[in-house]
């Protein structure tokens, strides 16, 4: 009898690879809080692009605000390149940030892997924030999962009410991972910021979820926010 082994997804690569993510992941290897002037960045897509393949990103993702015309314009430039350094490229995962309510308080839920085309999350690609029923943390990580994509609470700390609480509310909203590794002071060079790192670290081993990390660029070096 041959078994053979099921195909590996695109969710199933993501996965495998925010499993994989350390405090040193970022921002040298992998990056997937990114901005452009597709949202409230100051860098073109292909200048991002340009940059994580001069410091060696394998992997990375764009998650303007409520827009993915930066990621079509990144994959343009990354297709264009030649066939020989395909192999050198990035690998650059679709990727959104969609403002949300999460226990009456404003946060950001990050989305990945997603088919950019899908019905159900083009009234999030408008430009602009959701609002009503469609605002709701649970709905956002609904039209996600229903895209094929996996959905991540950005940076926990900086929010009005506590990280336990907060992450606590989004596991019951079926959060699929948090953004454990991200700087909260903005420091020079990019780390994660000490103390919420373990505090995050310990809430995501407990819920069991993915954790990832960014440096959520605004300015012009994806290697800082600003």
């Amino acid at each position: 009898m041959i078994v053979t082994k099921a195909p590996q997804t695109d969710q199933d690569r993501l996965k495998a690879i925010f499993q994989s993510i350390t405090a040193e992941s970022c921002p040298h290897t992998y990056n997937f809080h990114l901005h452009t002037i597709h949202s409230d960045g100051r860098l073109e897509p292909q200048q991002l692009v340009q940059q994580a393949i001069d410091t060696g990103i394998t992997s990375l993702a764009i998650t303007d605000h409520h827009s993915v015309g930066g990621y079509w314009r990144a994959l343009e430039l990354l297709q264009s390149q030649p066939p020989d350094s395909a192999s050198s490229l990035p690998h650059l995962w679709t990727g959104i940030e969609i403002t949300s309510r999460l226990l009456e308080t404003q946060v950001h839920i990050l989305g990945y892997g997603f088919d950019p085309h899908h019905g159900a999350l083009q009234p999030y690609l408008v430009g602009s924030a959701p609002s009503g029923h469609q605002a709701q943390a649970n709905q956002v990580i609904n039209t996600l999962h229903a895209a094929g994509g996996l959905a991540v609470l950005a940076h926990p700390a900086r929010y009005r009410r506590s990280v336990k609480e907060l992450v606590n509310a989004a596991v019951q909203a079926g959060i699929d991972g948090i953004e454990t590794f991200y700087c909260y002071g903005n420091n020079d060079p990019w780390e994660p910021s000490p103390s919420q790192t373990q505090t995050l670290m310990r809430l995501a081993d407990q819920h069991s979820l993915l954790q990832t990390c960014g440096t959520d660029t605004h300015g012009l070096d994806i290697r800082r926010r600003l």
